[in-house]
């Protein structure tokens, strides 16, 4: 029996509509962006081998491509 585990993926989005997040995704290169679309993916399907805590609540998920890109998420049961 293989288990399926939906989580909700948000956007953080600061008081003044700014979204540090697609500040930095927008710069990437289409390559890193698409490294970084499946690893978000890959969460929101409940694959979280790659995250660790960083204290806080804070967590981190590292995808080893090029120089190394790190997401750092907050993660509420089945929300992130």
């Amino acid at each position: 029996m293989l288990l399926y585990v939906v989580v909700e993926v948000f956007e953080y989005v600061a008081a003044d509509g700014r979204s540090p997040y697609a500040k930095w995704f927008n710069g990437l290169n289409a390559h890193a962006a698409a490294k970084v679309t499946i690893t978000v993916t890959r969460m929101a399907q409940g694959n979280f081998s790659n995250t660790k805590s960083v204290g806080a609540g804070v967590q981190e998920c590292r995808i080893d491509f090029g120089p190394g890109y790190r997401i750092y998420f907050g993660r509420d049961a089945t929300e992130l």
